[in-house]
């Protein structure tokens, strides 16, 4: 058995004295003993005793029960009340003193032990309870997040420093209150009022489907300058959290599913703001709900920080797309020089032809028709170019793949017979068409046909070959771009997607980053691998949008 410090509370000096021969038998040690309820409090405070012994019935101004109440208070030492007998009214004022115990006179020593053993216990229980409390106070007053609790009724029991910030609620004020009234939220598309979380978590309804929900802004006036996401209100089940049973005690049982949903939450004062809200529910020993926690965070920074790295990427990728431009400054204007010259060409024969004292109508009308053909092809070059040059907003719509690879390589033509690159393009019949970025898909491609025609720029022992393959499987769309060059290093393939890593004396180390990063922003996948026995492999998957019309 513990061994405890004990303090003795007893009027009766032959009592006195028994109580502490059978505590000093039971291995216990006295450390005071006192006939009044004022002596008692100032042993107390002096001693801090692990447990008092408190005769009920003292004589003097303060008797036991005033005295228990008042070592209670401010030392925190558990009570055991010594009586022989009681009437009602001392029964209930001992009672609200929280006794861990009662000894009955005359004593007996199997009894005492019992009963200080459990007051012990109870003693140490209180203690670790009281301990893991204070630190989950400061864990929820702590973290960035808000966190409301509410009773099986609804009302509110507690609310973190967060929470009080962003409802505009200070926690005195809102205890007690329902919870729809502290947190009160909206649809954030279409501004309808919702019903409290708290409230579906307390009822266990949720719709049946289980995915997770975007991050909404909504139309409305929230917080924060950030572009419109979709929004879905519907509260989804989610899978509890690792450890949320110990974070609910008994409250959370396992298996138990959680909600969470993004809304626009009405503080007290101010605009709307975004937040994303998660509510499980407490639980008693019957699995009955008996409260609910809802955590939720302001969306706000993260939008603006999520907004500010997108513009960053687009900026990149825009410097990406002028330097590229660049570099294929004189492949470029021999592409539009071509069709200018045909275009002057056609124009001087066909002046000839009408010129005549006979008109050759027949052939200016053929040599017409060649210079449209030749002004759409340069003013489909000079298009393409100012496309990727522009600084825009993107924009996604249907892309025709095959199309746009033809249109790629028609920019980089001239580059392309210049480094004596035989080009083979195999596109599958019936590819459906992409939902995407026009522009920033013919990047990625122009990036991986550039970087293609220099890899095979110092090859002399092979042909020069370069092959694209457009084909769909399971879903998506796979562009393959093979070359003939040197090949990728084994000990480079882990990097070459990284920023600034570059195997060229003169590359940047950009262009792969920022087609992997504009890939992905589509859903898809871009990989790089060495072809065997020479040569390189990139390939690009794309999800195909269902029910698309084939090119």
């Amino acid at each position: 058995m513990t061994s405890a410090r004990i303090l003795i509370v007893e009027d009766d000096r032959v009592v006195r004295r028994d109580l502490q021969q059978q505590l000093s038998r039971l291995g216990h040690r006295v450390v005071g003993a006192s006939a009044t309820g004022e002596e008692a409090i100032t042993l107390a405070a002096a001693h801090a005793p692990d447990l008092v012994l408190m005769d009920i019935r003292l004589e003097g101004r303060v008797d036991g029960i005033e005295a228990a109440r008042q070592i209670r208070d401010a030392h925190r030492i558990p009570i055991i009340y010594l009586t022989a007998y009681a009437d009602d009214e001392t029964v209930r004022r001992a009672a609200v003193t929280e006794p861990f115990g009662y000894l009955l006179k005359p004593f007996e020593e199997p009894q005492m032990r019992t009963v200080i053993q459990m007051a012990l216990y109870k003693r140490d229980a209180e203690a670790r309870l009281r301990l893991t409390e204070r630190r989950y106070a400061a864990t929820l007053a702590g973290i960035g997040d808000g966190v409301i609790s509410c009773d099986g009724t609804g009302q509110v029991d507690y609310m973190n420093p967060v929470a009080e910030r962003l409802t505009g609620w200070v926690a005195a004020a809102a205890a007690g209150r329902p919870i729809a009234e502290v947190m009160p939220v909206r649809d954030a598309e279409t501004g309808a009022t919702l019903a409290g979380l708290a409230s579906l978590v307390l009822a266990g309804s949720a719709p049946p489907e289980s995915r997770p929900r975007p991050a909404p802004a909504g139309p409305g006036p929230a917080r924060g300058d950030v572009p419109p996401f979709p929004a879905d209100p519907s509260p989804a089940y989610l899978p509890p959290a690792p450890g949320a049973g110990a974070q609910t005690g008994s409250g959370a049982a396992e298996g138990d599913r959680a909600l969470e949903r993004s809304v626009l939450l009405l503080p007290r004062e101010g605009m709307p703001v975004a937040i994303e809200e998660r509510g499980a529910p407490l639980l008693d020993d019957l699995g009955h709900p008996a409260g609910a926690v809802i955590t939720f965070t302001d969306l706000t920074q993260r939008r603006q920080v999520a907004n500010a790295l997108r513009q960053a990427k687009a900026d990149l990728a825009h410097i990406s797309r002028v330097t590229l431009m660049g570099e294929l400054a004189a492949a470029v204007a021999h592409e539009v020089n071509q069709p200018l010259m045909a275009i002057a060409a056609n124009a001087g024969a066909c002046l000839r032809w009408l010129s005549d004292d006979r008109p050759a109508i027949d052939k200016a009308r053929v040599a017409t028709e060649r210079i449209v053909r030749d002004a759409d092809r340069a003013g489909e070059v000079v298009r393409s170019i100012r496309a990727l040059a522009r600084r825009t907003r993107s924009r996604a719509g249907d892309v025709d793949l095959g199309a746009l690879v033809r249109e790629t390589l028609t920019l980089v033509r001239a580059e392309l017979q210049r480094a004596s690159v035989a080009t083979d393009l195999a596109v599958a019949p019936g590819l459906p068409v992409l939902h995407g970025d026009r522009v920033q898909l013919q990047q990625v491609f122009l990036n991986l046909v550039v970087n293609a025609i220099e890899a095979m720029a110092t090859v002399a022992d092979r042909p020069r070959e370069l092959r694209i393959e457009l084909d769909a499987r399971a879903g998506e769309a796979i562009i393959r771009v093979i070359d003939s060059g040197t090949g990728l290093p084994p000990d480079a393939v882990p990097q070459i997607f990284n920023a600034f890593f570059t195997t060229k004396p003169e590359g940047t180390g950009m262009g792969l980053s920022i087609s992997r990063s504009i890939v992905e922003l589509h859903g898809g996948r871009l990989s790089g691998s060495p072809r065997s026995p020479f040569g390189s492999i990139f390939e690009v998957a794309l999800p195909i949008r269902p029910g698309g019309p084939a090119t």
